[in-house]
């Protein structure tokens, strides 16, 4: 494994353990050369995915580029990142058990928006509006109708106090 800051081949594994869902090895490394410490993650992958855009091109998929949709999504929300992490296992695991290798990219968002939808209700909002590009305030006021409209085992509710 490459060292991330001084470039160096010659790393060494100082610990490794499972993380707490099992999913992955989480590995402590230390360089020789600088001394600098990092860990690594290590995941079972089952098969390589691409993602078609909407322009049409395809690019492989990035585990971190959906991890970090997310903290923008959930930027100073109560949200347990061990919970952030589980959502983005199921989500991988339901692409990779799919009998395609190449997924749409709007049907990665919808699976973020259903994990979101349960997970936080404002994160979702948020990646609402990026992910259907809202372009009005009203199209806010709909999506949250829709999370209000749900039965009641949904996210907290997203209003402001006093609002009816």
């Amino acid at each position: 494994m490459r060292c991330p800051y001084c470039g160096s081949l010659d790393t060494q594994v100082k610990d490794s353990r499972p993380t707490e869902d099992a999913s992955a090895i989480r590995r402590r490394r230390v360089c020789p050369d600088c001394a600098g410490r990092f860990t690594t993650f290590e995941r079972v992958q089952l098969r390589e995915l691409t993602v078609l855009k909407k322009s049409g091109r395809r690019v492989p998929f990035d585990r971190d580029k959906l991890m970090q949709s997310l903290s923008i999504a959930l930027r100073k929300r109560p949200v347990d990142p061990e919970r952030v992490e589980r959502m983005v296992n199921g989500i991988v695991r339901q692409l990779e058990s799919q009998g395609d290798s190449e997924i749409p990219s709007d049907r990665i968002g919808e699976l973020v928006m259903e994990g979101l939808r349960s997970l936080d209700g404002v994160a979702y909002v948020r990646f609402a509006s990026v992910y259907r590009n809202f372009r009005e305030a009203r199209e806010f006021g709909a999506i949250i109708d829709e999370l209000a409209s749900d039965d009641g085992d949904g996210p907290a509710d997203t209003r402001t106090p006093g609002s009816a």
